[in-house]
């Protein structure tokens, strides 16, 4: 994106909160708004994270205006209140984004780290939330060059989350895994991606996705800082704030919601970093696949521990599962039974047949083979690399059939056996 670096080198370093658009100091109600959403938003975070306890002070804090030194002081205090809690809340979401925040929020006002910090004050009840954004205009449909990611031959990547789950990281590294409650998805300069993944069946290791937060940061003049929030019977057709573009900047339609299939089917482009986001529910569960260009995927914070998030790097070796071990499960199919219902739909036996044989197999959800189905549609239409459509573990499924016939062979000499002791009798 050679146009676009030197325009971005310009602009602040993180994009994490900016809660103006504008430098100068930032209302109350910016900065409550920002919390309120993330309060509202981020009901995954664990017990012994305090994280939300941290936003909320701040709020209080931040309540009323006031000189920029009180502003300092209540961020300082508010930094101190994120830093005690980074060993429970390393990983989650909404204390990243709190530190790229506290950053931006400091640059901002020339905020020294060291110095007095406050306590809280009672907060202040917010006013009502204003209306929704009006429909994107033609006005805006031009946004400034900035807006939009232009590069001669752009090495795109993609990355897809679905099913019991599986993975395909940016890598094209295939992937089962556990990956039980809220686990980071993506997260760089531009944008941070959550799932939270729940039990199947009550005692079974295999989950899926039932919660799927999307933040994107804003962006110079291109986008406000805007969260997407899916869960199970809701996939909402706007962002949280009820826009379906990128706010109120000129280059605002350069992010847009659309829906292409109410309640099951949306598509999040944003043109500023030449990204295509597609989220899907699929029975019970939610899936997501993206688009996105190399550059964008390296982008990443310079104190940040990228080993956590999954499509870069992969589920830890801890949270993976062999699904070749998987014989049968509680479902009720049977090897031959799953293999014959994921043929009706995935022809191709490579990783994402694979993927449904085992999703049948662990869990008797028939859903679950147009999730695979759905999933490598996705890839048809965001990878670039057509020859890397259907990946392969020709050994995937091998043990299994092998484990069918050695059963069956040890059985047959047993029963062999005893039959030749009745005939000596």
């Amino acid at each position: 994106m050679p146009s676009q670096s030197r325009q971005r080198s310009e602009g602040p370093r993180r994009g994490g909160w900016m809660v103006m658009g504008k430098r100068g100091r930032p209302s109350a109600l910016d900065v409550c708004g920002v919390l309120a959403v993330f309060l509202s938003l981020f009901p995954s975070v664990s017990p012994q994270c305090k994280i939300l306890k941290c936003n909320s002070e701040f709020w209080a804090s931040t309540s009323s205006s006031g000189p920029e030194e009180e502003f300092c002081t209540a961020l300082r205090a508010y930094n101190n209140c994120v830093r005690r809690t980074a060993r429970t809340c390393r990983g989650d979401l909404a204390y990243h984004s709190a530190q790229h925040g506290i950053e931006d929020l400091m640059s901002q006002h020339n905020c020294s780290k060291e110095g007095p910090t406050s306590q809280p004050r009672p907060r202040t009840p917010l006013p009502p939330a204003p209306p929704p954004l009006p429909p994107d205009s033609q006005e805006r449909s031009d946004g400034p060059e900035v807006c939009h990611y232009e590069r001669a031959h752009p090495n795109y990547t993609h990355c897809g989350f679905f099913g019991d789950p599986h993975l395909r990281t940016f890598g094209d590294d295939f992937q089962t895994c556990k990956v039980e409650g809220a686990w980071p998805l993506i997260h760089n300069k531009y944008l941070s991606v959550q799932v939270t993944n729940t039990p199947v069946l009550p005692g079974s290791s295999a989950t899926a996705t039932s919660k799927l937060t999307i933040i994107f940061k804003n962006f110079q003049e291109c986008v406000d800082q805007k969260m997407y929030h899916a869960e199970t019977d809701e996939l909402p057709s706007a962002f949280a704030d009820g826009s379906k573009n990128g706010g109120e900047r000129h280059g605002a339609n350069a992010l847009r919601v659309v829906e292409k299939v109410p309640g099951q089917h949306v598509e999040i482009q944003a043109r500023y970093i030449g990204t295509t986001v597609v989220v899907r529910q699929v029975g019970r569960y939610l899936t997501f696949a993206v688009r996105m260009p190399e550059e964008v995927v390296r982008s990443v914070e310079e104190d940040d521990n990228q080993d956590l998030y999954l499509c870069l790097h992969g589920c830890p070796a801890n949270q993976r599962i062999d699904f070749k071990k998987v014989v049968g499960g509680s479902g009720g199919f049977s090897y031959r039974a799953a293999k014959a219902k994921c043929k009706e739909r995935l022809p191709v036996e490579d990783l994402y047949f694979q993927s449904c044989v085992f999703d049948l197999l662990s869990s008797g959800d028939i859903n679950f083979t147009m999730a695979a189905y759905y999933a490598l549609e996705d890839v048809k239409m965001l990878h670039s690399n057509s020859k890397r459509y259907h990946i392969f573990d020709k050994d995937a499924f091998a043990n299994v059939a092998t484990s069918h016939l050695m059963t069956r062979c040890v059985l047959f000499n047993v029963l062999a056996v005893l039959l030749g002791c009745a005939l000596a009798l």
